[in-house]
C-alpha cells in the first residue's frame, strides 16, 4: 500500500467524527499527490457540508472532474453541493451528462435529480424519478434512502394537499354568507 493511500484511509475513516484528524491526514495525502480526485473530493465535502462554503466546495470537485471527469466519487457529492447552493440549471446538466458515464451509480443520480426537482417543488416529477432511482438500485441497503426521499416528497404533497383544501375550505364558507 502506498503511503498517499494509508492517509487517504486515515481522512475517509475520520470524517466527519474527528474533523482535525480529517484535515490532518488529508494534507498529508494532498503533499503526496495534488490530483489526487478522493482527496480532492474530501476536501470538496469538507468544504459543502461542514463550512457550507458551497463556491469553494465546487472549486474542489471541478478540480477533480477536470483531472478526471470519470471520477465517480465526485458526482453525487457536487449535485448535492450545487442543489444546496441554489444552482439548479448547472446541477441539471451536470445530471444529465453523470447519466451517460459508464459506472456511475444511476440510482443515485436519480436520486440527486429527485431532490433537484423537490428543491424546485416539482414534486411530482421528483416521484417520477424516484422510480427510477428504484428501478437502478442493485444495493439493498441503499433502498431505504430512495424510501426515506420518497416519503419526505409525499409528506410535503401532503401538506400542499392541506394547505389548498383549508383555503378552499374558508372560501367556500365566505361564499355561502
Amino acid at each position: 500500500m502506498k503511503t498517499i493511500d494509508k492517509y487517504l484511509f486515515q481522512a475517509l475513516d475520520n470524517y466527519p467524527y474527528w474533523l482535525e484528524g480529517t484535515i490532518e491526514s488529508l494534507d498529508y495525502a494532498f503533499s503526496y499527490d495534488s490530483k489526487n480526485t478522493m482527496i480532492l473530493c474530501l476536501y470538496g465535502r469538507i468544504q459543502a457540508e461542514q463550512l457550507m462554503n458551497y463556491e469553494e466546495a465546487k472549486s474542489y470537485f471541478q478540480e477533480a472532474l477536470s483531472i478526471n471527469i470519470h471520477a465517480l466519487e465526485v458526482y453525487p457529492y457536487y449535485l448535492q453541493t450545487l442543489i444546496l447552493n441554489e444552482d439548479y440549471e448547472e446541477a441539471q446538466k451536470l445530471i444529465d451528462f453523470a447519466l451517460t458515464i459508464k459506472g456511475i451509480n444511476k440510482a443515485d443520480i436519480y436520486i440527486k435529480k429527485a431532490i433537484l426537482l423537490e428543491a424546485q417543488q416539482e414534486f411530482k416529477k421528483a416521484l417520477k424519478e424516484i422510480k427510477q432511482a428504484k428501478l437502478y438500485s442493485v444495493q439493498h441497503d441503499y433502498d431505504s434512502g430512495i424510501s426515506d426521499v420518497e416519503k419526505r416528497i409525499k409528506s410535503k404533497m401532503n401538506l400542499l394537499e392541506n394547505k389548498k383544501s383549508k383555503k378552499g375550505g374558508k372560501d367556500s364558507k365566505k361564499k355561502s354568507k
